[in-house]
């Protein structure tokens, strides 16, 4: 019996952000070097399933593009990029976000949690991740072989897809996110709908000396 597809959302590793600055879509921010262990990990990771994993998809960010390097090089593939996997525009990229909260000219973004009015649409968001997951699963039924996919995205853009496939509210905590660094979240696609069926943290021994700030 061929093993049903698995879509795999693959969160970057670790940023060289010695200023703390929410990065957001900036240009120039690359892994760190523990970042860099981090993907690894992941790699190692979804090698040790053993599972094929027949295209690695990044978004156009450097630290994706980076992240996702060792999967492409464990299987045997060149990196494909999709720009509906980046991460969310924001109002306050490029600061320091405590800094920019303490800013009476801020405030007036901060208005709407719901949408949320400091960036990019939770729904937009949750309506490109969707098409790109199910893009996936419709390339991988067209092959008709049990394979795995790789998508490298962001930590929310992979959260607002969780709480889409759980049919849970948008509206959260950052805090509160089950993302972590070069975490994997795994979907199949049963009868039309995606299930999440797994979640795995490779890179959790590297958590304590990791810096997670620039995520939006």
């Amino acid at each position: 019996m061929v093993a049903a597809s698995q879509v795999h959302l693959v969160r970057h590793g670790e940023v060289h952000n010695p200023d703390g600055i929410l990065y957001g879509r900036m240009p120039g921010f690359h892994l760190s070097d523990l970042g860099r262990r981090m993907a690894q990990a992941a790699a190692d990771d979804l090698v040790a399933r053993k599972r094929p994993i027949t295209a690695v998809i990044a978004s156009p960010l450097q630290r994706t593009q980076e992240s996702a390097a060792p999967i492409a090089a464990a299987f045997g593939h060149e990196i494909e990029t999709d720009a509906r996997l980046i991460e969310p525009s924001n109002h306050f990229e490029g600061t320091v976000m405590s800094r920019a909260l303490r800013n009476p000219v801020n405030w007036p973004w901060l208005v709407n949690p719901l949408r949320p009015s400091w960036g990019e649409a939770y729904r937009s968001i949750e309506e490109r991740m969707m098409a790109a997951v199910n893009a996936a699963f419709d390339r991988l039924d067209a092959q008709d072989d049990g394979a795995d996919l790789a998508l490298v995205s962001h930590q929310l853009p992979i959260w607002v897809s969780h709480l889409s496939v759980a049919g849970e509210r948008f509206v959260h905590d950052p805090r509160d996110r089950r993302c972590t660094l070069s975490s994997i979240t795994s979907y199949e696609r049963r009868d039309g709908r995606l299930i999440e069926v797994g979640y795995s943290d490779p890179a959790a021994a590297f958590a304590a000396n990791s810096t997670d700030v620039g995520a939006v």
